[in-house]
């Protein structure tokens, strides 16, 4: 596992940004799963960047979302196909036919595309990745769940009380750590103890993020904010005997 500490959200936002050209560059077939939310951003505004500056080319770029609502209806502005094609995809030059939206055939698509090469992921403040929420299976495959209490309460402001999802379909902890390389963004604050507690301690599906601490080339980006208390933990440990 990699560590690297920014010093603000637009430096983390830059080095993400570089990470996924470099591995278009080496691989232009390249499967490449994506998050939404607030924290990839500043990733995807400096990906669009380098399409339109740089002739960063996704023409066969294959993207899988990491998860959706389930229930919401195609065209809501709060999906995360509607978020992505609105902050990101929309200015990049992909072919529609290459955006794989989740289902529960999801697993088997990914195996037909070669599996995933490069796998972008937040973090939650209950420590979920995806929707995968605390208590997660580790072999657990792409479905459908119910989600935490704690995650819908920070959706109520984002939907109306009719319209407020309580499940979505995710890909699986099993799915997630079969990626080739895995990259996890943390930004702010809020996010900083759940980030100390994911991997500074340790692993365990009741923090379901810690389980990527399991991966061989895992990549974690946080900004000095979210980097603060796993910073200090860290450096508390001992040193291992012998």
């Amino acid at each position: 596992m990699n560590i690297h500490i920014c010093a603000d959200y637009d430096g983390m936002s830059e080095q993400a940004a570089r990470i996924v050209a470099e591995e278009i560059h080496a691989k232009p077939h390249l499967v490449l799963c994506l998050p939404s939310g607030n924290t990839p951003q500043g990733m995807y505004r400096e990906l669009i960047h380098m399409h339109r500056h740089n002739r960063l080319d996704f023409s066969k770029v294959k993207f899988f979302l990491l998860d959706e609502y389930w229930g919401l209806r195609a065209d809501h502005p709060q999906s995360f196909r509607a978020f992505l094609w609105r902050v990101f995809l929309n200015y990049i030059n992909v072919h529609p036919a290459n955006v794989y939206l989740p289902n529960e055939t999801y697993d088997g698509t990914v195996q037909r595309a070669g599996g995933i090469d490069l796998l972008i992921c937040g973090i939650g403040v209950n420590g979920h990745i995806a929707f995968n929420e605390p208590g997660s299976a580790l072999d657990s495959r792409t479905r459908i769940v119910e989600l935490a209490d704690s995650t819908i309460e920070l959706m109520r402001s984002s939907f109306s009380p009719h319209e407020l999802p309580h499940q979505a379909i995710t890909m699986g902890l099993a799915t997630i750590l079969e990626a080739r390389r895995i990259v996890l963004l943390a930004s702010g604050s809020k996010k900083a103890q759940i980030l100390a507690q994911a991997f500074a301690g340790e692993i365990t599906t009741h923090v379901p993020a810690s389980v990527l601490g399991l991966h061989s080339h895992l990549t974690v980006m946080a900004d000095e904010e979210a980097a603060a208390i796993y910073r200090h933990t860290a450096l508390a440990k001992p040193e291992p005997i012998g």
